[in-house]
């Protein structure tokens, strides 16, 4: 959870829904505020765990992002990055119930990770998945993005938690490729034609499909990443977010990106 307020919601309904049961354990599926903010409220004897890159970038990236929304009431928020990390595997235990955490490298960050439970076929997928909303691969890969997709559907889950949207199916992750492919073949287009990619983006009409998803104002920094990835840059490579914010900006019509926190 992104403030203060949410973060303090949220650990009363997992105290709720836990009971007497302590919590003992958090997972940071990625480094971005909010779904890192809120490891504070839990105490300082919960164990947090992470990838590696999760902990640099919770750390390196503070409570930078907040001047973005000045008008937000952020709270008191206190960054509290991962306490144990890993870097391919990480298998934990609940009881009997085993936790598979897996990184799936730069994808919609550098740092995502998966948590697959086999024996409950189920898995949370961070923002590797969006079900609603437009995928965002500006700080991660747009092809690391795809690969995690194969990565999901070769666990074969029969549900999936989001990072953001209701619980789906692997269905959800058609529409999810459809967009990024579409992602990857306007930006070679428009590489090839030596167009930018706020050019690119209002010279495109998107389909109603992706139209329709939330935050579509993310098509143009996608198409950031995608022109670095053909520019021949590593998957992860940081972008001039000076250039990228004014470009997502101008695209949404001179507004800011929505914050919802």
């Amino acid at each position: 959870c992104f403030t203060e307020r949410r973060s303090r919601a949220l650990a009363d309904a997992v105290h709720r829904t836990a009971g007497d049961r302590p919590v003992r354990t958090l997972i940071n599926t990625h480094h971005h505020g909010d779904h890192t903010h809120g490891n504070y409220v839990f105490g300082p004897g919960v164990t947090i765990v992470g990838h590696a890159k999760c902990r640099e970038e919770v750390i390196a990236t503070g409570l930078g992002t907040q001047a973005l929304w000045p008008d937000v009431d952020w709270g008191e928020i206190v960054v509290t990055p991962p306490t144990v990390t890993f870097d391919e595997r990480l298998t934990l235990y609940a009881g009997d119930l085993e936790l598979q955490l897996i990184y799936v490298g730069p994808a919609h960050t550098t740092n995502d990770i998966l948590v697959w439970l086999p024996e409950r076929r189920t898995l949370i997928a961070g923002d590797v998945v969006f079900n609603g909303g437009t995928p965002f691969c500006v700080f991660g890969s747009l092809a690391g993005s795809l690969r995690a997709l194969d990565t999901i559907r070769a666990l074969a889950p029969e549900r999936i938690v989001p990072g953001h949207g209701p619980v789906c199916g692997v269905e959800a992750l058609d529409g999810i490729e459809s967009y990024l492919r579409f992602v990857e073949e306007t930006a070679r287009k428009g590489h090839e034609a030596g167009v930018t990619p706020l050019d690119l983006a209002r010279q495109t009409d998107l389909p109603d499909e992706f139209a329709a998803l939330h935050d579509s104002e993310r098509f143009v920094a996608n198409l950031h990443r995608a022109y670095s990835e053909l520019n021949g840059d590593p998957p992860g490579t940081p972008l001039p977010i000076p250039t990228v914010m004014p470009d997502m900006i101008a695209y949404n019509g001179g507004q800011m990106p929505q914050c919802l926190a």
